[in-house]
């Protein structure tokens, strides 16, 4: 998932919250799309669970709801439909992280510092690795 949408039945939304199944109200349930499996679920959660809060607090405007599958839409009608990209890297979303007030409230000061500068440490050190791909593609060139 690539982008800040939601959706009831469509498999390219970030939040999905699929159809309750009839005579099943017990079965909702949401699906967050874009947490990877290596995440600390109880951070993620937290997070999560806050976001929501302040938006039912705040009385936020829900965006509506994407039908179209964004996968196959092109670049040029994403952007028409104001649909927004999710940070790519780990830096651009330690970059967004960091201007959040709502997730160092969630995570509080000491978790978010910690977690912060831990990821910094790991994209940096990502940084400095040759992969594969690299050495493959560029060592014969030398």
């Amino acid at each position: 998932c690539s982008s800040d949408l939601w959706a009831r039945n469509n498999q390219s939304a970030l939040i999905r919250i699929p159809t309750v199944k009839a005579g099943k109200p017990d079965s909702t349930r949401i699906e967050y799309r874009a947490a990877d499996a290596a995440c600390n679920p109880y951070l993620a959660f937290s997070v999560l669970l806050a976001a929501g809060l302040r938006g039912i607090e705040h009385n936020y405007e829900l965006d509506d709801e994407v039908s179209n599958d964004i996968f196959e839409m092109s670049a040029a009608e994403r952007r028409t439909a104001g649909i927004r990209r999710l940070p790519e890297t780990l830096a651009q979303a330690l970059d967004e992280m960091e201007k959040s007030d709502l997730v160092n409230e969630a995570l509080g000061d000491h978790v978010f510092d910690w977690f912060i500068r831990n990821k910094h440490e790991e994209w940096d050190r990502y940084q400095q690795h040759v992969s594969r791909f690299e050495l493959e593609r560029f060592l014969p060139i030398l």
